[in-house]
């Protein structure tokens, strides 16, 4: 029961996160110069009368306070409006985000995968010459910059024409069988997974080894260590237990740095996720959707951070949630 109450205790606690951002992005939107309507300005056969209606269409025409307001009470009511385009936003959405989440969960998983273990093994050789390689390696990796890397990856798949250079599936998806599907789309991941892992394995692999080492050095281990207990059972059962449980929290921060570092990269690879809606929309001056993708990617952060706490209680009973 207590940690029901807990969910429903954070859940309410994003309200007003959720109001903040609304507020902020859609003023910083609306207060730059990109016109939504530019395009169609430019275009020497459109009248005034239509240039006139789509601003009454979009709500142009009222104060910025207005349009707040008509916007924040549409998002209530679940109707995100339509994009300058004539579209649903809604539907937009679900497009991108199912695709977004595949990319990100392929990536915090084979992150932690592979970033705990060799965090630990980095701890438990200590200034050895793996220790140091190993801090070299994912030096370098958070020191690319994931839009230069994803570049250089694209290079590589024109040249050699080993993967596709973009989406998220191949022309002929759609004759293909289930199995063959499933290749495919994994033949497409391969490059932005590869960028975001990189990234995302370098800090991990960091902070496991320097959490580690830290309770390695702790007192408690000095006197289990002083007690006769095998290395072993030092590390994996009292050290390892401590090491890790930062790292969980930081779960819900991995996520969400993904989702802005994902959405470069799948611009470049022109991925069709929730990152490149946003980058679009936002060259487009696109409010409506600007703002819905931004909402929903706000409200995918709360609950990533919120998972991120109910991992810890499961993989730590010591902790509380109240």
């Amino acid at each position: 029961m207590q940690i029901f109450v807990y969910i429903l205790k954070r859940l309410l606690q994003a309200i007003p996160l959720l109001f903040l951002v609304s507020i902020i992005s859609f003023f910083i939107i609306r207060l730059s110069p990109v016109d939504p309507l530019g395009e169609l300005r430019l275009n020497p056969s459109i009248s005034q009368e239509t240039l006139k209606s789509e601003q009454q269409r979009l709500g142009l025409d009222k104060p910025k306070i207005v349009q707040y307001g008509l916007w924040l009470k549409s998002f209530l009511k679940g109707d995100l409006g339509v994009t300058v385009t004539g579209e649903k936003v809604s539907t937009k959405l679900w497009e991108r985000i199912p695709n977004t989440l595949l990319l990100t969960t392929v990536v915090i998983l084979l992150t932690w995968l592979v970033g705990i273990p060799l965090g630990i093994y980095a701890a438990l050789n200590w200034k050895k010459p793996v220790d140091r390689l190993l801090t070299v390696i994912t030096s370098i990796g958070m020191a690319i910059p994931s839009f230069f890397f994803a570049l250089l990856l694209l290079i590589f798949a024109v040249k050699t024409g080993w993967f596709p250079t973009g989406g998220l599936t191949s022309y002929n998806f759609s004759n293909l069988g289930p199995a063959g599907k499933v290749i495919d789309i994994a033949h497409h991941l391969v490059l932005p997974v590869i960028v975001l892992f990189t990234i995302s394995l370098s800090g991990l692999q960091r902070q496991m080894r320097g959490n580690l080492l830290d309770v390695l050095g702790s007192d408690y281990v000095k006197f289990a260590r002083a007690k006769g207990l095998s290395e072993n059972k030092v590390v994996y059962k009292h050290a390892l237990r401590n090491a890790i449980n930062p790292m969980v929290t930081l779960l819900g921060f991995e996520f969400a740095s993904l989702l802005s570092g994902a959405a470069l990269t799948e611009y470049v690879f022109q991925y069709p996720g929730l990152g490149r809606l946003i980058l679009e929309a936002v060259m487009k001056s696109d409010i409506n959707l600007v703002m819905a993708s931004l909402m929903m990617g706000t409200i995918m952060l709360v609950l990533g951070n919120l998972l991120a706490d109910i991992l810890l209680k499961l993989v730590d009973p010591r902790v509380s949630v109240s």
